[in-house]
């Protein structure tokens, strides 16, 4: 048995190529290509991103406030014989304690907080590596 809590967010068509995507709460993000604004792609990439800081960030910051707290994701797309898709996802993090008794239980804790985001934690990177069936449907 499996514990569900559903998901959901709806895209709305702004203008030829640019979409505003809603969650139930009221967040919304604009997403097009090919202008400064986020590609669904990076919005991808970004969700990676966010989904891991969450996991590393709520619990050093129980110990210090972090002094910067930065995380990159690249990735390469290809077109090959399975279409379109992204490899070599690489997150790297770049966090910076104060040089404290907090800051250094911080420190000791980031290696395992990262390991653990990527191997349990992070929903996000845990769906790609996992592989989630997506299914489209037409109204």
């Amino acid at each position: 048995m499996t514990d569900q809590d559903q998901r959901r967010v709806t895209l709305t068509r702004d203008s030829m190529g640019r979409y505003t995507v809603r969650n139930d709460r009221g967040g919304s993000i604009t997403t097009s290509s090919g202008t400064d604004e986020l590609s669904p792609v990076e919005l991808l990439l970004a969700g990676i991103a966010g989904c891991t800081a969450v996991d590393v960030d709520t619990v050093t910051s129980r110990r210090a406030e972090p002094e910067s707290f930065e995380i990159e994701v690249t990735a390469d797309k290809v077109k090959g014989e399975h279409g379109n898709h992204l490899k070599d996802i690489e997150v790297t993090f770049r966090v910076r304690f104060p040089d404290d008794e907090g800051g250094e239980a911080a420190r000791t804790i980031l290696p395992s907080l990262v390991r653990r985001s990527h191997e349990e934690f992070c929903t996000v990177s845990r769906t790609i590596m996992l592989g989630a069936e997506v299914t489209s449907r037409l109204e």
